[in-house]
């Protein structure tokens, strides 16, 4: 956490967090170094300025044992655990464990049990070059919530105030979800990105499967490149989502058929720009025939807001140092 002012960016964002509770919360603050211990106890937040007091003390303690660091914060959770609210632990990391249980499997394991009891996980990566993407999304994972990565103080003020419900309330867990191509309409198909998340048609209606999580008011997108068998078809087949409702525990399943639309709407097209920006990067046989410039033209003419302006900046610093 000692480089490129990471912990400066996660006091900052915690900052933005706490910002945002409720008289009725309460923070308590795990701290993990070579070893972890309790920096604040769950305090309400009507208390807020010693939860911030106890923020801003944060500060970088060597090695990091983030297993007995989440050991702690789910053990303060249990303790302070309310059958009418949102109980979660939030783990703010670089993701890179160096003592302790240092793989992903050994640390899921000592938290397992606590998701099956209704607290959740949510994980935030901080800093770039040695971050661990892959262990805080397994870390979520299994924890039963959500992941983020955040580099910018803009990043952080989105999640923790315009996504904070979201981010902090699960409204349906083991979400999968099925798309069924009509082979007499379409020739091939494939889909784009979601490598680490694919589920086994059979495993499709096996709710014992492990799946996502979806907040409150979360979206989820997914492209698909698609060969047509004959020209334009209204329907193309047929998409599934099934997911254990939080409330009831239930496993629930709804369906609707896959159109196409004669026109990609904007918001479709900027995706459709952000994925193929994702596939040059990677070197993608599929991205032979694509280029910036491409990427730029579509981004600049369907970008709106912050976050998408932001985009084309940087699609735009991309080819800047291509030709550098």
């Amino acid at each position: 956490m000692n480089q490129e002012n990471r912990l400066e960016l996660v006091k900052k964002s915690l900052h933005v967090l706490v910002g945002q509770l409720q008289p009725t919360d309460s923070v308590g603050i795990v701290v993990y170094g070579s070893e972890g211990r309790v920096l604040l106890p769950p305090t309400s937040t009507e208390d807020k300025q010693a939860i911030l007091s106890a923020i801003d003390e944060l500060q970088p303690e060597g090695s990091t044992n983030a297993e007995q660091g989440l050991v702690l914060g789910y053990e303060m959770a249990a303790r302070s655990f309310k059958p009418t609210a949102i109980n979660r632990v939030i783990l703010c990391s670089d993701g890179v464990a160096n003592v302790g249980e240092t793989g992903a499997e050994g640390i899921l394991r000592s938290i397992e049990d606590y998701a099956r009891k209704d607290i959740y996980l949510s994980s935030f990566g901080f800093g770039m070059g040695n971050y661990n993407d892959v262990m805080m999304e397994q870390l979520a994972n299994k924890g039963e919530g959500s992941y983020a990565y955040i580099d910018t103080f803009s990043e952080a003020r989105r999640i923790f105030t315009e996504s904070l419900t979201g981010t902090l309330q699960t409204i349906a867990r083991d979400v999968k979800i099925q798309v069924e191509f009509d082979p007499k309409k379409v020739d091939s198909y494939r889909l784009i990105g979601y490598e680490n998340r694919d589920v086994r048609d059979e495993d499709f209606r096996n709710d014992k499967t492990d799946a996502g999580e979806i907040g409150a008011g979360h979206s989820v997108t997914a492209l698909y490149e698609v060969k047509l068998a004959s020209p334009v078809h209204a329907e193309l087949g047929t998409v599934r989502v099934r997911y254990h409702h939080a409330s009831t525990q239930k496993a629930e399943e709804i369906s609707e058929p896959v159109k196409v639309q004669s026109t990609l709407a904007p918001d479709v097209t900027f995706l459709a720009a952000v994925a193929e920006y994702g596939e040059i990067l990677r070197e993608s046989p599929y991205a032979e025939r694509s280029s910036l410039a491409d990427v730029l033209k579509l981004a600049e003419a369907t970008a709106t807001g912050e976050e998408q302006l932001e985009f084309v900046r940087l699609v735009k610093d991309s080819m800047a140092i291509k030709r550098n």
